[in-house]
């Protein structure tokens, strides 16, 4: 992997971590347990992270 992507792939982990967080905030405000904030902030993750992967392998 060049030095390009491997920070574009650094970017992207750490949009999503952030996305992760902020939507087991917004989870977690509304009421819902612990444990269903943890999977609502951890689908959003793998919902960006699959958006950014699949921008990657349409533009290849």
């Amino acid at each position: 992997m060049s030095p390009l992507q491997i920070m574009s792939l650094l970017l992207a982990l750490s949009a999503a971590l952030n996305i992760a967080i902020i939507a087991g905030l917004l989870a977690r405000g509304s009421g819902v347990g612990i444990p269903q904030a943890i999977i609502s902030g951890a689908g959003a993750a793998a919902a960006a992270l699959g958006i950014y992967f699949a921008a990657v392998a349409a533009y290849k």
